[in-house]
């Protein structure tokens, strides 16, 4: 049993850490995912708004006229902060997820040399 405390050293305390901050985390999670979707769908509409501005030029023109707003522009980088936030909590969640693992993976090797 010695031997796999120095191989997984993770602490009753790590995994209720990692636990009380998954479920702590669940809303922000949630909300992160939910501004990128949003954020990542309204580029459509805002393309077909500032094509609007363009009706005078054929759609081709429209579409470029569109992509090189400052608005288009602008919305990118709120998409790009928007993923950055959602993948990041992903990343933070998953490290949480497989820290709970790898402790449920320990337990059952002492139990499995406890036998």
């Amino acid at each position: 049993m010695e031997r796999l405390e120095k191989i997984n050293p993770i602490s009753e305390e790590e995994i209720d850490k990692a636990v009380n901050y998954l479920r702590d985390t669940a809303e922000i999670s949630a909300r992160h995912k939910a501004e990128r979707i949003f954020a990542e769908e309204y580029k459509k509409t805002l393309k077909a708004l500032l094509m609007k501005e363009f009706t005078h030029l054929p759609i081709s023109a429209q579409e470029r006229e569109a992509y090189s707003h400052s608005k288009y522009v602008d919305h990118l980088q709120e998409i790009k902060k928007a993923v950055f936030n959602d993948e990041n909590m992903k990343a933070l969640r998953v490290g949480a997820e497989a820290k709970i693992e790898a402790w449920r993976t320990k337990q059952a090797n002492i139990r499995a040399i406890k036998i």
